[in-house]
């Protein structure tokens, strides 16, 4: 039997199945940097703070000079940030910071609340800013829609990336693959628990490249999306590029390429099977729950932003960085930590 459930055209933001809530992907070709980390390039055709329409291939989204996302709430679940090319810098209400791109991933459990900013600094004066940047929204229960808020970053060396000999290389965001895990999340992340059988892969399949998807809980949710350019078989039935595909993820399933290079990213996991009442930045069970949450951050703020202003950005250093929280030190950040500048 075909473990196919439907096919359908990918729609922006991707389609999701519980838990995921949201899949967005960033694919910006931004020309070279201007030297304020921002691109060489005329703004006045855009519409500043607000720019999602592709001009050229890229966009400034609510960045005014710099791309990227200043300064917005969060709750009520967690995202994973895969940041296959290009840059992030982060900032939150915490009073953490980091810098972040090329391979490593951000896990941010927002919990009862946090503040952050993403922005997308542009680092290369002389040739283009290329971003391949890939965010999930994964959801919480109920039990865990308040928990402390926190981030986490895992460094591209962490992340195992495997050549199964058959023509693919899996990137393993979250789970398992072929006993290949990367390194646990955040302690209160629901998603970090084995149990409810999270995974998040990255495929890059050649052109006469295949792989076998790892069989998980028959009562997951899998979804695979076929976002390259080639077209692909499953258990050798065609299925053509810019598709979503729902997947049985206990079904023995066999995804070849069709004679073109492509791209795909999987997920699974266990639905949560929850009431889901989501607007803009929270996500909670209620619309009573929903409405506490606005008035919450206009009270609170989700703590103080203890940044010079919405849209922070850490300098011209292509060196990863993390600054972690010791939560014993009245937030302040504990350690930096860096990982060697990538090229």
């Amino acid at each position: 039997m075909s473990p196919i459930i439907n096919t359908e055209p990918l729609q922006r933001p991707w389609q999701a199945l519980d838990p995921f809530l949201v899949v967005a992907h960033h694919a910006d070709h931004y020309p070279r940097a201007n030297g304020a980390l921002g691109p060489d390039a005329d703004l006045s055709v855009r519409t500043p703070g607000n720019d999602f329409a592709s001009i050229d291939g890229w966009n400034m989204y609510f960045g005014q000079s710099v791309p990227g996302f200043p300064r917005h709430p969060h709750r009520g679940f967690e995202t994973i940030t895969y940041a296959r090319t290009g840059w992030v810098d982060h900032s939150d209400s915490l009073g953490a910071t980091g810098r972040y791109g090329h391979g490593d991933v951000q896990w941010m459990t927002a919990g009862r609340g946090i503040n952050h900013a993403e922005m997308f600094p542009l680092l290369d004066e002389q040739a283009d800013n290329p971003l391949d940047l890939f965010q999930i929204w994964i959801n919480l229960p109920a039990r865990s829609k308040f928990v402390d808020p926190g981030y986490l970053m895992l460094w591209s060396d962490d992340i195992p990336t495997v050549d199964n000999g058959n023509g693919t290389t899996v990137t393993v965001i979250a789970g398992d693959y072929d006993g290949h895990t990367p390194p646990r999340p955040p302690g209160d992340s629901w998603a970090g628990d084995p149990d409810n059988d999270v995974t998040i892969l990255h495929l890059d399949i050649a052109p006469d490249g295949s792989v076998q998807l790892p069989p998980q809980q028959p009562t997951s949710n899998r979804l695979l999306y076929l976002f390259g350019d080639g077209d692909v078989t499953v258990n050798g039935d065609a299925v053509p590029a810019g598709s979503a595909v729902t997947l049985d993820p206990a079904a023995p399933t066999q995804l070849s390429a069709a004679g073109v290079a492509t791209s795909a990213f999987l997920l699974n996991g266990r639905p949560i099977g929850e009431p889901v009442v989501a607007r803009g930045p929270f996500v909670m069970n209620t619309h009573a729950e929903i409405d506490e949450a606005f008035a919450g951050y206009r009270s609170t703020g989700f703590g103080t932003w203890p940044w010079n202003d919405d849209a922070p950005t850490h300098g011209t250093d292509p060196t990863s960085f993390s600054d972690r929280i010791d939560p014993t030190a009245d937030r302040h950040p504990a350690a930096r930590l860096t990982k060697e500048p990538s090229s």
